[in-house]
């Protein structure tokens, strides 16, 4: 087939994806930042660090090279954690690449500082490429498994969703379409920081009580900032808004919850965070999501929280307390 696809990032995710695609018989290259890893992933073709216990079908192509991995493509998927995208791509421009193929991204997170969306960093870095983002609950173990997912690829660009979507699109990877790109990537990114909040609940012993106020608060907090930010209101309900909130939020597999989990249970956060093999987006979008609010003037009290248990070092016993006792009003 003509469709040569690359996948820039070998986490699980980026494997997850390799090994759909390659199961469509579609030429993939998966790109390693490492070589040693790179290495690692030719010869176990098992993917030990970030997807144990699955097979890299040997169809698919392991690189380091980062201008091989984008050289006579006609798809480039970004699958790198969102604190390192912009100096990946800063490496791209270096190796040259070509502006009429497609691009995808599957990164959440929005990054501090600037503030920017996943896809706004991108076209800020490469110009006016074709550029669509994929989200939804898609645990990257249960993709690479074949549990029946289901994901949304957004893009201003009909042509270019439809054509990514019948790329993607599997017997038990149903993928919809979208045109609301911001409200896609902040579904994607801030359901994170309500799943750290969620397994603090855990963490600290209580149920499913707290849990589906925590869900449902949280939904109203993300699409309150979505519509200050220009998104549409019906997508916080849909695939990449609800559906990937509650995955999130109760997945054993949720790398946040596992975070919120252990902060909880009273654990340092540099530790925990020294323990884990992959990156958890939420701590970082924590911080984000509490300045967008402020420049949005938007309410948003459990992210307000959960950045003050992270970076602030609030007890988290009490931002649950602060968070119940606050001035009463109407839903």
């Amino acid at each position: 087939m003509n469709n040569r696809i690359s996948i820039l990032g070998d986490g699980g995710w980026g494997t997850a994806l390799a090994i759909l695609l390659s199961k469509k018989d579609y030429p993939v290259t998966l790109w390693s930042a490492f070589s040693d890893y790179a290495s690692h992933l030719q010869t176990k073709r098992i993917n030990t660090r970030f997807l144990p216990g699955i097979k890299i079908p040997g169809c698919v192509r392991i690189s380091d090279n980062l201008k091989e991995a984008i050289t006579d493509k006609e798809i480039v998927v970004f699958a790198i954690p969102s604190l390192y995208l912009r100096q990946v791509l800063k490496k791209i421009k270096r190796c040259g690449y070509n502006r009429s193929i497609s691009y995808l991204s599957v990164v959440k997170g929005i990054e501090t500082g600037s503030l920017k969306r996943i896809s706004e960093i991108i076209h800020e870095e490469m110009g006016n490429i074709k550029l669509a983002v994929l989200s939804g609950p898609t645990i990257a173990h249960e993709v690479a498994k074949g549990v029946p997912t289901t994901a949304v690829i957004a893009s201003k660009d009909a042509a270019l969703r439809k054509y990514l979507q019948d790329i993607f699109m599997a017997e038990l990877f149903r993928v919809y379409t979208n045109s609301d790109v911001t409200g896609v990537e902040l579904g994607g990114s801030l359901k994170n920081v309500i799943a750290i909040a969620c397994g603090i609940s855990d963490g600290l012993g209580f149920g499913t009580n707290t849990k589906a106020a925590l869900l449902s608060r949280g939904l109203s907090e993300i699409s309150r900032l979505g519509h200050a930010m220009g998104a549409k209101a019906k997508t916080f309900s849909g695939i990449s808004g609800l559906g990937d909130l509650v995955t999130t939020c109760i997945s054993p597999y949720s790398r946040n919850r596992f975070v919120g989990e252990q902060i909880g249970k009273g654990r340092n956060l540099k530790k925990i965070k020294s323990g884990m093999q992959m990156v958890a987006e939420g701590i970082t979008t924590a911080k984000s999501a509490y300045c967008l609010s402020l420049k949005y003037g938007i309410d948003m009290p459990i992210c307000k929280e959960v950045y003050y248990v992270i970076y602030k070092n609030k007890s988290p016993k009490q931002a649950v307390k602060d968070l119940m006792t606050r001035e009463k009003k109407e839903e």
